[in-house]
């Protein structure tokens, strides 16, 4: 157990917990010794994650819930409040894209479908913001808690292609930064808001990607690999940790130099 950023006992929400980042994140932290609360629109892969956890000893429970959709959300604070008392740590990993957001290299702007790009936004940010509305009152009422969002590289710079998934990213990393002003200032230095903002990371996506376009993505990175799930999972323990208690409104890039 790493003893230095602690986890061990808190309760830790994770939307679209059974998502490719999500479920090593969320295996991580139960590994931790954190109470680790599943939220995911699949009942299947979120169920067979919390087995998993339960299965090494550790603590887990699923509940089904739509980002979107803000009673849905509050009946899932119920079952979280029953079951544990408390909320210590919501971590915002619900999100996505999608192909008529995006442009493809033989086409342009003037191609975006604009009900797709509408999708990704709304998805992105208001399903960070909504959970947040709703587990922060939470936190609010406890005068701790910690708060980190899913930012992404695409936020940062313009990447190729994902026009709508950046622009959503972008929203989330200045909601961060807000936020963590609204809380801190207005409710207590005890609560805290933050952002990851990955780089490649090896997952399934990447793993099908051509031995050419992996190249072209290590050309990008300073350390000449791409990351690994536990990387972005220890940065969020990290954040998620007392240790952290003296940074907030920050947006942690984990990209092995792609930034530079």
């Amino acid at each position: 157990m790493n003893e230095l950023f602690n986890v061990k006992d808190k309760v830790v929400v994770i939307t679209g917990g059974a998502g490719i980042l999500g479920k090593g994140i969320a295996a991580y932290l139960a590994k931790e010794g954190a109470k680790v609360v599943v939220l995911d629109r699949s009942e299947e892969a979120g169920k067979a994650l919390v087995d998993s956890i339960k299965a090494e000893g550790n603590e887990a429970m699923f509940l089904y819930t739509d980002v979107m959709d803000k009673e849905v959300l509050e009946g899932n604070k119920v079952e979280i409040m029953k079951a544990y008392g408390r909320i210590d740590v919501l971590l915002n990993a619900a999100g996505g894209n999608m192909a008529g957001a995006t442009i493809a290299p033989d086409k342009t702007f003037f191609d975006l479908q604009i009900d797709a790009f509408k999708k990704v936004v709304d998805l992105n940010l208001f399903g960070t913001v909504l959970p947040t509305m709703v587990f922060a009152e939470i936190m609010v009422e406890q005068k701790k808690g910690s708060i980190v969002n899913f930012c992404s590289e695409s936020a940062l710079r313009p990447l190729t292609r994902v026009v709508g998934y950046g622009a959503a990213k972008a929203a989330i990393a200045n909601f961060t930064k807000y936020m963590a002003g609204e809380l801190a200032l207005k409710f207590g230095n005890g609560l805290r808001v933050n952002a990851i903002a990955p780089g490649f990371i090896q997952t399934d996506m990447t793993d099908a990607l051509s031995d050419k376009q992996k190249e072209a993505m290590l050309d990008h990175i300073a350390v000449k690999r791409l990351g690994e799930v536990s990387d972005i999972a220890e940065t969020a323990a990290f954040l998620a940790s007392d240790k952290a208690s003296y940074i907030t409104g920050q947006v942690i890039k984990v990209d092995g130099g792609m930034s530079l």
